[in-house]
């Protein structure tokens, strides 16, 4: 019996369209707790695989038969058996999510933000399934890409189609919760690979190093990507301003709340680097630009368009992480509302630092979970 394959791109287009779908989610509970599949519309139901191996019987009653049904493991191997059961019993809108959670962790959206003054183009990759934006900036044959992923090929492809050559390759700071894929890029193009000299006292590999105030200019229009020092996520975060429009803040500042200052293990100390970033420095800015973060926490951050972007001015009115006045109270709730570290940060660390090498399996296995760059 062959069972129907609903793709992770099928997904997300339903997350962005607001459509209904209903999950079962066959993991175990304590890995549905952790991170799941989120749509505004979407149902769930999370029954553990294991219950199910004597049949679907007693949970027929709790499936709807008037919508679609997904059935999602960690790879797809479980949802193909338990979606073959149920077409068994009569279901016939019923999917197998093909690749599991791992696809979905690593599924990229390409949304285009805007067109740019002088004829660039400005593209924001979403990765639905993990809360990562990363950037492409594309002007006259050129591209830079901003905070990429480990899936480099979809960066190279997207600019193959776009016939534009990738000429710089940034990322804002070392990152601890995702595997970068900006060396990688830079390596099978030839471009420049940028990092902040701050984070990269223990990178094993040759870099370009990022300073305050350096003008990167891509393609021959005026598309000047200004390096602003922004430390308080880690000691050399540094946030983007491109076009003289947007606001590129990395893990600083996200749409529905502020960057966390531990991962590094350092929130004591980096707490009122952090402050003085988005108290002080951020505060010199316009109101005007757009800030596009490096991650967004919910769904709600998204926008209709499926982008994540939002202007400095209402950040600064409504992100409670921009509100607090009292210095201790800050330093309180930065401090004191941190989830849990992210799966494996410190072996990502490594990897980002080019001390370790795990193979494209171990990547995977690194990087499954949430994202949890932000205070709560």
């Amino acid at each position: 019996m062959t069972v129907k394959n609903m793709t992770v791109k099928e997904i997300t287009n339903k997350v962005l369209n607001n459509e209904e779908l209903f999950l079962l989610d066959v993991r175990t509970e304590d890995a549905y707790q952790d991170w799941k599949i989120e749509g505004e519309n979407f149902a769930y139901l999370n029954i553990p695989y294991f219950d199910l191996l004597d049949g679907v019987e007693e949970i027929v009653d709790q499936l709807p038969k008037d919508k679609e049904i997904a059935v999602v493991c960690a790879k797809g191997g479980s949802s193909q058996m338990v979606a073959e059961m149920l077409v068994e019993e009569g279901f016939e809108n019923v999917y197998s999510v093909e690749g599991g959670m791992k696809a979905w962790s690593e599924h990229l959206e390409p949304i285009k933000v805007n067109d740019l003054k002088d004829g660039g183009e400005l593209y924001q990759f979403v990765r639905i399934g993990k809360g990562c934006l990363s950037y492409m900036v594309v002007s006259n044959g050129e591209a830079a890409i901003i905070d990429s992923t480990r899936m480099t090929d979809v960066y190279v492809d997207f600019a193959k189609e776009l016939g534009v050559k990738i000429t710089n390759v940034f990322d804002t700071h070392l990152h601890a919760d995702h595997i970068s894929g900006g060396r990688k890029i830079a390596e099978q193009t030839g471009a420049k690979y940028w990092l902040p000299p701050e984070d990269a006292g223990e990178v094993t590999f040759d870099y370009q190093p990022l300073r305050d105030g350096d003008h990167v200019t891509v393609g021959n229009t005026n598309i000047d990507i200004h390096a602003l020092y922004s430390p308080g996520h880690t000691k050399g975060s540094t946030s983007f301003v491109v076009d003289d429009q947007y606001l590129m803040t990395g893990d600083i500042l996200f749409i529905d709340s502020i960057g966390r200052p531990d991962l590094a293990g350092k929130a004591d100390d980096w707490v009122m680097d952090l402050r003085e970033t988005l108290y002080t420095r951020y505060k010199e800015l316009s109101d005007e630009l757009i800030v596009l973060p490096a991650h967004f926490m919910i769904m709600d951050e998204l926008n209709e368009d499926g982008t994540v972007a939002e202007k400095l001015g209402t950040l600064f009115e409504k992100n409670h992480g921009l509100n607090i006045d009292d210095q201790d109270e800050f330093r309180k709730m930065v401090t004191e509302n941190l989830p849990p570290q992210p799966n494996a940060y410190q072996e990502i660390r490594e990897t980002n630092m080019g001390k370790i090498s795990p193979d494209n399996e171990e990547q995977r296995e690194m990087e499954i979970g949430p994202n949890r760059c932000a205070v709560r």
